[in-house]
């Protein structure tokens, strides 16, 4: 039994598919089935149940999962403390970010860290907020930026906190869509594009207007489906199940409006903004770790550098002020 052959063993469980693990893991399918079929043989039992094209795990695969995960993980743990040995000069950070974050807040302090810190290498996982603690707890990150507060459980041990901060949701359409102006893009001019009635808009009013939503699930659309809910209103859907980028995007393109959380807004001279009033709608941005696990050198400064990214892009002239604030 090799490491190698265990983290083949866990994508497999995870993907529930072995070409999309190998795909992952940049090995050649035959080569992973048979390095699952050795640790198979060496271990005496079947791991995986493998009908038409259907990947399962056996009993003897669902007990050996999170034994191959919390070996990985101490492996990765030697590797860190080793990196350690030589300083910032080299080392890896594991960086977990739900995707509104990943344009917004993170992009800026990737690209602030990488200047300083070029040696250290960064991986990004983009999920939501509820799969980012998961991975978390199961020493799969080193830290993590969520949008929402869970409540550890079992499988999250000595969960660490740090609220960083309170941002507004605004509502955005194309340049120039407040006055009535027809906008011009690559593809061609929309003077049907939506209005902005002005620098606020009530959740009334953005019922009333076309709406590109996000998928189901999705941290941000669950909270705005919660608001229209609440307020016993129905958008007026014209394209849902996007990703942020996408979403972006669509509303650059001028087909519609979207709510989305006001930090998406800096460097993005080909979107305009309001206001989201009656009721306003908000969302915390917090840090997370792990209190029993040992912070290494570079996640701490990456840590530090998250922070003072978001003091900056709350200070600057970045047009945030009035949307974004520091939690003290």
């Amino acid at each position: 039994m090799n490491l190698e052959q265990l983290a083949s063993f866990v994508e497999v469980a995870n993907t529930g598919h072995f070409t999309k693990a190998a795909a992952t893991l940049h090995l050649a399918q035959p080569s992973l089935s048979r390095q699952i079929s050795t640790l198979e043989k060496e271990l005496g039992s079947e791991l995986f149940h493998r009908a038409h094209g259907h990947i399962s795990l056996t009993a003897a695969g669902d007990t050996l999962l999170p034994t191959a995960r919390r070996m990985l993980a101490d492996a990765e743990a030697v590797r860190r403390d080793m990196d350690e040995l030589a300083g910032l000069r080299k080392g890896r950070i594991r960086l977990g970010a739900t995707p509104t974050l990943c344009v917004s807040l993170v992009a800026e302090a990737i690209s602030s860290f990488h200047q300083e810190h070029p040696g250290v290498e960064l991986e990004l996982v983009e999920k939501g907020s509820r799969e980012l603690i998961e991975a978390l707890g199961a020493g799969e990150l080193d830290l993590a930026l969520i949008t929402r507060t869970l409540s550890p459980s079992a499988q999250m041990p000595r969960l660490r906190m740090r609220e960083v901060l309170s941002e507004d949701l605004v509502v955005i359409a194309g340049t120039d869509r407040r006055s009535g102006e027809n906008t011009s893009w690559a593809g061609g001019s929309r003077s049907d594009a939506p209005l902005l009635p002005g620098d606020t808009v009530t959740l009334a009013e953005v019922a009333a207007l076309p709406q590109v939503l996000f998928h189901h699930g999705y941290d941000l659309r669950e909270a705005t489906s919660a608001a229209f809910d609440a307020a016993g209103l129905a958008p007026n859907t014209v394209v849902e199940g996007a990703e942020m980028d996408a979403v972006l995007r669509f509303i650059e393109r001028g087909l519609g409006v979207a709510i989305v959380p006001a930090m998406v807004l800096v460097d993005r001279p080909r979107l305009t903004s309001a206001q989201l009033l009656k009721p306003s709608l908000s969302r915390t941005v917090s840090l997370a770790t792990r209190a029993d696990v040992r912070a290494t050198r570079a996640a701490s400064a990456m840590e530090k550098t998250i922070l003072s990214t978001a003091r900056a892009l709350t200070e600057e002239d970045t047009g945030l002020a009035a949307y974004v604030r520091l939690v003290e």
